[in-house]
């Protein structure tokens, strides 16, 4: 249950990840039974209604942060008797260790036998606790090890690098052919602003050469302006031929 509590949410920025488990897989180790057992409860079981896409207003917004939360959403009546079984061992632990000797005569062999059908009751009631709690924590740690791997994946570069979800569907404004059109801009850019855009898709070709309007489903640079919309564009006379030029919009 400590493992489940301390390892189910973690977030903050990329490089303090590591020290922020390390600190609740410190903090979790002091906690009790009980506490465990409400903490795990509304955070790592939930019901099917809870909202699971909630926004972790906490995180800096200066800094690349991440968030990974594994949860076990159950129906209501589910979730109630699962909290009412967990509870029931918070009990029983209790009893075990502060009453068990109290409740039983040990010193005599009908409540030594008494004392050990107890025993032996308690311990099926706790094994049973323990297999669902056990297969719990390695479905966690199944889902671990497929965000892992989902991490290091193409897809995932994709996302976070280059905006590209898994469905082909681009967040614009952070895609990384846009931060490098916004770079050939600050290199490029003429009066008022206005760069051309031939002269900005040979200069990404040179700087970043894996960023091509193919990867993002355009057939041309200028389709890439277009596309984001946030870029002003503009077509002028050059040579005697009609060139698109383009800035960034106003923020």
């Amino acid at each position: 249950m400590k493992a489940i509590v301390a390892h189910h949410d973690i977030s903050g920025p990329a490089h303090s990840l590591e020290a922020i488990r390390a600190a609740r897989i410190e903090d979790t180790a002091t906690k009790t039974l009980g506490t465990l057992v409400g903490q795990l409860f509304g955070s790592y079981v939930v019901t099917k209604d809870d909202d699971a896409g909630e926004h972790d207003p906490d995180l800096p917004d200066d800094v690349i942060s991440f968030r990974t939360r594994v949860q076990l959403s159950l129906s209501a009546e589910d979730y109630g008797k699962t909290q009412t079984g967990l509870k029931e061992l918070v009990s029983l632990r209790n009893a075990l260790v502060h009453h068990f000797i109290d409740q039983h005569d040990l010193w005599t062999v009908d409540g030594c036998r008494t004392a050990q059908d107890a025993l032996s009751a308690a311990y099926t009631r706790i094994d049973q606790h323990f297999e669902q709690l056990r297969g719990w924590a390695e479905h966690m740690d199944q889902a671990r090890l497929l965000m892992a791997e989902f991490v290091q994946s193409e897809e995932f570069h994709d996302l976070v690098v280059n905006g590209i979800a898994p469905d082909g569907a681009v967040d614009w404004a952070s895609a990384g052919i846009v931060r490098a059109l916004r770079e050939a801009a600050a290199e490029l850019a003429q009066e008022e602003g206005w760069t051309p855009v031939a002269a900005a898709g040979r200069w990404i070709s040179a700087q970043h050469p894996e960023q091509l309007p193919a990867k993002y489903g355009c057939s041309s640079w200028r389709q890439v302006v277009h596309e984001s919309r946030l870029f002003e564009i503009r077509y002028r006379e050059v040579d005697g031929q009609r060139a698109a030029w383009y800035r960034a919009r106003p923020t």
